[in-house]
């Protein structure tokens, strides 16, 4: 099968999100298939798409991928976008799960019970300021370029960058003391295919309210 990748998830951020802001930056459309109700998601188990029967799921190049991190490896490989040699990739994969630890926190930020928010928020902000924005910052600072990892983009910059949104999204202040953090932001955000995909009108994704979790529960029954 070739033609465009065909993305299949709900309407939301979730675990796609990164797949989607990775195929964009790389300047690849890409089509979606929208799971709306349990019947969409059960066509796909029993057709045998889904390996471990769970989203998100990526056809491309005639297969169908599953496992967000095997998902973008793959696009970042397909699309250089993932270093020249082994130790940039070890470089660009050891950034990529750092940003997904603290980007976990946020995604889930959303389904935290009431009662428990502030605290978690609380959670964030600290680990956002103390732990996760000084290493990235700090990495730009000791070698001066403008990308993380061998003055290239890679999928590491364009993880954290997506991040960065977040973490504004959540308390634009957390950015105030990483100048160099919010000029890859600026560097990446102004490239045309991601300056195309952060244009209203564009299949990002807003930010998840309740009416997100009430369409993700009824999908995946959680």
């Amino acid at each position: 099968m070739s033609g465009k990748p065909i993305l299949h998830y709900f309407n939301g951020r979730g675990r796609m999100e990164c797949i989607r802001w990775l195929l964009a930056a790389a300047g690849v459309e890409f089509e979606e298939k929208l799971i709306e109700k349990p019947e969409d998601l059960d066509k796909l188990k029993n057709d045998g798409s889904l390996l471990f029967q769970q989203v998100p799921m990526v056809e491309i190049d005639g297969m169908n991928l599953v496992q967000t991190r095997a998902i973008l490896n793959y696009i970042a490989t397909k699309y250089n976008l993932y270093g020249k040699d082994i130790k940039e990739r070890v470089l660009i994969d050891m950034y990529s799960e750092g940003v997904a630890d603290l980007g976990e926190m946020i995604m889930l930020l959303p389904l935290c019970p009431a009662a428990e928010k502030d605290a978690k928020v609380t959670l964030i902000r600290e680990k956002t300021t103390n732990r996760f924005l000084p290493a990235f910052e700090n990495v730009l600072k000791s070698h001066g370029q403008d990308y993380l990892v061998g003055n290239k983009l890679s999928r590491a910059d364009i993880h954290l960058v997506e991040l960065l949104y977040y973490v504004e999204e959540l308390d634009p202040s957390l950015l105030a003391n990483f100048p160099l953090l919010k000029a890859l932001k600026a560097r990446v955000s102004n490239l045309p295919a991601v300056k195309k995909f952060l244009q209203p009108g564009s299949q990002r994704k807003p930010p998840t309210d309740e009416k997100k979790i009430e369409e993700a529960r009824k999908v995946f029954k959680f």
